[in-house]
């Protein structure tokens, strides 16, 4: 581990120590409402405790991470993505657990949406402890923190008010409650004996009845007092959240004092910001179903270079996740950075601190004992688009793989292939021509000159550095007596169909002569 700790994961871990004490275990929590995909914005949160979790451990802390699935929340709105939706629209104002997972993937719609997460999470190197929060209040776990809440019906009302534009009126209660005849929380409080008991109406059918707390699967506490009571029943040290409960008035501002009557304290906190994507279209936003998930990332990014993108951005930064040409720059960065690691670049000893520290906390799991092999990756998609994405013929192409970098490379090799067939430009995609490509029609003069070409890369091809074989390139268009960019151009159109395409003499080079004489041999 480097000696120089001053990633904000670890000045947060020493921050959690200092204001909260030296404690056997420090709790550590994420969690969010399983309403529908989750997206990429909202891991940012839980890589974002993850971090810190890690920060503790090196720090010799023992660490209990806990991610609460707030699966008893209120189905408010049918994603777009989801099928059966008007039988999802019966399903409105009851709990997301008791609506069915119409994907057929789970036994209800907020398990097939934890599934996912949860799935996925490990390729990560992210395993945190799950509460499934609808068996906790269905089983009466949190009956003494909704009594205590009743207690406190005055003091909570009071604190909520201190932020609100209205007062909230006097028949507010800090309870709610799902109707045992509809499942609907479509219900209004008539009152609460002092003790256990909670009577209310259906509004939808008129219907009243009284149920004991202690024994009731129906009742709950709404989220700005769920939260800080959570936070005492658990003892959370840190829990991060996003602008929307960080703003002046929000959530976390009410939660810190409510917590105090459950007997607790707050968490130290950040606010982390919000992502945005580049490179493909639609809004991150899961009541919608237009959404980017982890899944979607890792198509594109290695679980190392996924992690590197959260560990090497401070989380109250805003910042895009590419698809497009940027992809390039990242998977760069994130080889510059393991360089430095490895002592393979020289660089400044702040700056060898702080990459040493990026590279170990984007590692999935252990920190690898030597680099991975350090291809670029623009030039990895090249070699996967000649070998038509053939990863066995790229892999017989290279030199000097160590048995122990393979699985590595193959990884960058899935991701780049994915990249190249799905979000790479246009203009960057390619495929080298075959028999059955048309043949480009070609003038006398453009013959001549690919037929020079021919010779030369038969004669000269393999025994001739990159450098040294472009000046035959300008002899095959003089040959031709064609200028050279008409000539480049031409063997582009040859080649892959294109106008322009990678460095041609590289290309050529990389290309070989088994796979560029046939196609000239057509001309």
């Amino acid at each position: 581990m480097s000696e120089i700790q001053n990633h904000w994961a670890d000045i947060y871990a020493d921050k959690i120590i200092r204001e909260k004490g030296d404690k056997e275990i420090y709790t550590c929590a994420s969690g969010i409402t399983p309403s529908g995909t989750v997206h990429i914005g909202n891991f940012r949160e839980i890589i974002s405790v993850e971090l810190v979790v890690r920060a503790l451990r090196a720090k010799g802390k023992n660490v209990r991470f806990i991610y609460s699935w707030d699966d008893y929340d209120v189905f408010r709105k049918v994603p777009k993505n989801m099928p059966q939706p008007e039988l999802l629209e019966t399903y409105l104002r009851k709990p997301i657990t008791l609506v069915p997972d119409t994907t057929g993937r789970a036994d209800n719609y907020a398990r097939g949406n934890e599934l996912d997460v949860e799935k996925i999470l490990p390729y990560v190197g992210v395993e945190p402890e799950y509460l499934y929060q609808a068996e906790r209040y269905r089983s009466s776990m949190y009956a003494e923190g909704m009594r205590q809440a009743l207690e406190h019906r005055a003091e909570i009302k009071d604190i909520l008010d201190e932020f609100r534009t209205e007062p909230l009126p006097d028949t507010w209660w800090p309870i709610s409650v799902f109707s045992s005849f509809t499942d609907k929380d479509t219900t209004t409080i008539l009152g609460w004996d002092g003790e256990w008991g909670i009577t209310y109406r259906d509004d939808s059918t008129g219907q009243e009845e009284t149920i004991d707390l202690r024994t009731t699967p129906y009742a709950k506490l709404p989220w700005r007092i769920d939260w800080p009571m959570r936070w005492a029943r658990e003892g959370v040290d840190f829990e991060p959240a996003g602008k929307d409960h960080h703003s002046e008035g929000g959530s976390f501002d009410t939660s810190k004092k409510i917590v105090q009557l459950f007997g607790g304290t707050a968490p130290v906190s950040f606010q982390y910001d919000f992502i945005s994507i580049k490179g493909r279209g639609g809004k991150i936003s899961s009541s919608s179903g237009e959404v980017i998930s982890l899944y979607d990332v890792l198509e594109v990014y290695t679980p190392e270079i996924c992690r590197y993108l959260f560990v090497s951005t401070r989380p109250n930064t805003e910042f895009a996740i590419s698809f497009d040409l940027d992809v390039l720059k990242i998977y760069e960065d994130y080889d510059t950075c393991e360089r430095i690691y490895f002592g393979l670049m020289d660089v400044n000893e702040k700056r060898k601190a702080k990459e040493k520290r990026i590279y170990e906390l984007s590692q999935v799991k252990d920190i690898p004992t030597e680099p991975s092999y350090q291809i670029p990756f623009r030039h990895l998609c090249n070699l996967l688009q000649i070998h038509g994405g053939n990863k066995e013929a790229v892999l017989v192409s290279l030199k000097d793989i160590k048995p122990s970098q393979v699985d590595r490379l193959n990884k960058r090799m899935e991701c780049a292939w994915a990249w190249i067939t799905t979000f790479a430009p246009e203009e960057f995609r390619w495929s080298l021509s075959s028999e059955t490509t048309p043949l480009v029609e070609v003038s006398d003069n453009e013959r001549a000159a690919l037929k020079a070409l021919k010779g030369f890369v038969e004669e000269k091809l393999d025994e001739l550095s990159e450098k040294e074989f472009s000046n035959y390139l300008y002899e095959a268009a003089s040959a031709g007596n064609l200028e050279s960019g008409a000539f480049f151009s031409l063997v582009y159109r040859v080649l892959i169909s294109k106008e322009r395409g990678p460095k041609l003499a590289g290309f050529i080079k990389i290309c070989g002569k088994d796979k560029i004489l046939p196609i000239l041999s057509r001309y």
